[in-house]
């Protein structure tokens, strides 16, 4: 966000889209060629070794150094295949299987990202291939093919497509006669997990975490001896749990093979419910967020309770940094606001939530010098905001901070501050266009992290130029493309609708580059929450419980008349 008007702080970064949108897939029939076997018999096996890359990429190999293993997302087991083309690489990923001549063989593989496509090469009859253009989440592709009369091996392969997306592939099947390099060994019962430990605490949640076992495909967390939950990774948030209560919790891990030994118990408590008189929530379905000026920039200068009800969500802005690392404070600035006074601001906050909205502190801002990088900083991060919360009233905070963002440490400090606040803590973001392209990216990661207490995620679409929308193409800001399709990213991306909104500025003077009128605002809502009024880009499934939109700032909301708040306020209110 911006202290001063018409600045602009201008990027823009070539980032992989997220694709989304699944299609339907070719399934060819297991051939029936009379005198040869069929792919159904008992004795058929999966001829692919390393299947599903638990081993890394051995016995695979990827050109130009295109294939690495990860542990997310994964379809089974702990790792699966990230393949990314670049230039004229389209990340081809190949393995050479042992097959028996005049056999039938059905090949499949699990597939997720960009364009994908599975296919076997050097079959001595017809090499077959098959393809999706993108998935959002997991996809099987499948196909089949007979082996020649002299054929004793055959190479499978996977690859993406030029200028697309990164692609996933997991668990390859290649089933039928055992060509005599038989086939990967049957698991066995995994170990039991070590290093279990009790994280962020809420008044109803306990967040826990344990160390990797080699083999294992899941994980059951287990609350006072009884099953609470499953996990595929190495960590789970056990809920529904009575505030200020201690509970002992144990882990496993389990694949095809069986269940593990329990690890050992360890004990954890939930954080005291919040005392009477603290702040509450009482965000509404559809919700209107605005940036409230605590200095005078040449907008016009607000109280609190000048911001007109069309707002549910007031952002303080903005907190200072201290001399400590990580931690912040507020000082409002009454001579730049005519004498506002800091009891007259704590009566407003008060008079604010008691008609139903929600006041927080936001972080950063466009010279904001915060930096949460170590745990010591996201320590006093989490308790000077606390400190703030309690002396002020304010229902949550705001993360804006546009010099970077580690996202390790970030979700300690949010972590740590929700257990001392309670699960009334409103927490919101406002990141930049670029820091919301990928997943990989540390706001992503961040807000992904913290999406069981994560509120809303209001991005700016502005001062940012041109960015990739979820389909790929290019779009300008300042349309309705620009935010339907940037906003589909973080849609498909992981966040929940109720946590994604559309931050516009509420005038022309209000950001360097980016206003539309509050009609595309309008229209872009309505296209992502009904299908109606998109321009070119219409996202391929509608979005209901879209949170809403936001606005840089009140103030320059009043200096323009208020044109912002009352056409976007009653329309986002009016939503589905």
């Amino acid at each position: 966000m911006e202290r001063s008007a018409g600045s602009s702080r201008h990027r823009r970064s070539r980032v992989r889209p997220l694709l989304g949108g699944a299609v339907a897939v070719v399934a060819a029939g297991a051939l029936a060629v009379t005198g040869l076997a069929t792919s159904a018999q008992a004795a058929d096996v999966n001829v692919a070794k390393n299947a599903g890359f638990e081993s890394g990429l051995a016995n695979w190999t990827c050109s130009g150094g295109s294939g690495t293993t990860v542990s997310s997302p994964v379809h089974g087991g702990t790792s699966a295949l990230k393949a990314t083309p670049a230039g004229q690489d389209n990340a081809k990923c190949t393995q050479t299987v042992a097959v028996k001549p005049n056999s039938s063989y059905a090949l499949s593989s699990w597939v997720q990202g960009g364009y994908a496509y599975l296919g076997a090469s050097g079959t001595g009859t017809t090499d077959v291939s098959t393809w999706t253009p993108g998935s959002s989440s997991w996809t099987q592709l499948r196909t089949s093919f007979t082996t020649g009369p002299s054929t004793t091996s055959v190479t499978v392969y996977t690859h993406g497509w030029y200028g697309q997306a990164a692609y996933f592939a997991d668990d390859v099947q290649v089933t039928g006669p055992d060509g005599g390099g038989g086939t990967d060994p049957e698991p066995s019962v995994p170990g039991s997990p070590a290093g279990l430990t009790v994280g962020a605490t809420t008044t109803s949640s306990i967040a826990l975490s344990w160390n990797a076992v080699s083999g294992a495909t899941g994980y059951t967390v287990y609350r006072n001896g009884t099953k609470a939950t499953t996990s595929t990774g190495t960590s789970a948030t056990v809920t529904g749990l009575a505030a200020d209560t201690a509970y002992q919790f144990a882990v496993s891990a389990t694949n095809s093979a069986g269940e593990s030994v329990k690890s050992a118990t360890v004990s954890g408590r939930t954080a005291k419910a919040t005392e009477p008189g603290g702040p509450t929530t009482s965000v509404p379905k559809h919700a209107v967020t605005g940036y409230w000026q605590n200095f005078n920039n040449g907008a016009t200068v607000q109280k609190l309770s000048d911001v007109p009800a069309n707002y549910d969500i007031i952002a303080v802005s903005f907190a200072d940094a201290t001399a400590t690392p990580g931690a912040v404070t507020f000082n409002l600035d009454s001579a730049g606001l005519n004498g506002y006074t800091v009891a007259q601001f704590k009566a407003d906050i008060k008079a604010k939530q008691a008609a139903g909205k929600n006041v927080i502190i936001s972080v950063g801002g466009e010279k904001g010098s915060v930096a949460v990088n170590s745990d010591a900083s996201a320590t006093a991060f989490a308790d000077s905001v606390y400190a703030l919360i309690q002396e002020y009233g304010f229902n949550g905070v705001d993360i804006d901070l546009e010099n970077g963002l580690n996202s390790t440490y970030m979700t300690k400090a949010l972590r740590s501050l929700s257990s001392k606040a309670g699960s009334g803590l409103v927490i919101t973001m406002a990141p930049q266009t670029i820091d919301m392209q990928s997943t990989s990216g540390e706001y992503f990661k961040t807000a992904l992290n913290i999406k069981d207490i994560l509120t809303v995620v209001n991005m700016q679409y502005y001062n940012s130029g041109s960015m990739l929308g979820c389909d790929g193409k290019v779009y300008s800001q300042g349309s309705v493309d620009f935010l339907t399709a940037l906003a589909c990213i973080q849609l498909e991306g992981g966040l929940a609708p109720s946590q994604v909104g559309l931050g516009v500025p509420a005038s022309t003077r209000g950001a360097g580059s980016g206003y539309v009128a509050p009609s595309v605002v309008n229209a872009a809502l309505d296209c992502l929450t009904k299908g109606t009024s998109c321009g070119s880009f219409k996202p391929s499934r509608t979005y209901p419980a879209l949170r809403g939109a936001m606005t840089w700032s009140t103030n320059w909301d009043a200096t323009a008349g208020n044109a912002w708040s009352n056409a976007v306020g009653p329309h986002v209110h009016g939503l589905p």
